[in-house]
């Protein structure tokens, strides 16, 4: 549905302003590159955050606590 969405305001504005339109077109994958690194970040301390979490609970885990949805 997202990319429906993106679609249909891409042909818009196709439709009001082609020359910014095809800019956009042609500007994504650069922008799509220049972010790669930025999200590998976000997963890495994603799971970093989530392997700590594991480690500071697992001695509740083991005396028989029960687990928490983070």
């Amino acid at each position: 549905m997202k990319t429906l969405f993106a679609l249909g305001v891409w042909c818009l504005l196709f439709v009001m302003c082609w020359p910014l339109a095809i800019l956009a077109l042609i500007a994504w994958p650069f922008v799509w590159l220049l972010s790669l690194p930025f999200r590998l970040v976000g997963i890495t301390f994603s799971a970093l955050f989530a392997f700590l979490h594991a480690l500071f609970m697992l001695p509740a885990r083991l005396l028989g606590g029960r687990a928490v949805a983070a």
